[in-house]
């Protein structure tokens, strides 16, 4: 199944409407934050490791960090997908890339379409 960023904003701001704050959601996120810098370390070789499947724990920590962004947004009135698509047609104008994020999703839909 596939997440749509909406539904996932949707679904956190019913999860921590009543009680969630920005403040803690924040601290949560900046954990995590640090917990993917550690599974990185390890991947790396800059930390020890045991038998840890790191993959498996960076997959984890990322989704982490997305739950708490995506559900401060959500709690702050934000629609993160247009910002996203926002800010990345300002970055690909400043750093020149030959094409957007929105260019990207629209050729891939053409592409599955055209089949």
């Amino acid at each position: 199944m596939k997440v749509m960023i909406a539904e996932l904003e949707a679904y956190l701001l019913d999860c921590y409407r009543d009680d969630g704050i920005d403040q803690g959601l924040f601290m949560k996120l900046v954990e995590e934050i640090g917990e993917v810098a550690e599974v990185l370390n390890k991947k790396a070789g800059r930390k020890q490791s045991g038998s840890e499947d790191l993959q498996t724990q960076l997959g984890n920590e990322l989704a982490d960090v997305i739950h708490y962004a995506v559900a401060i947004a959500a709690l702050n009135g934000l629609d993160i997908n247009e910002i996203i698509i926002q800010k990345d047609k300002t970055a690909s104008i400043k750093y020149n890339h030959k094409m957007n994020l929105e260019q990207f999703i629209m050729n891939k839909r053409n592409e599955k379409s055209d089949c």
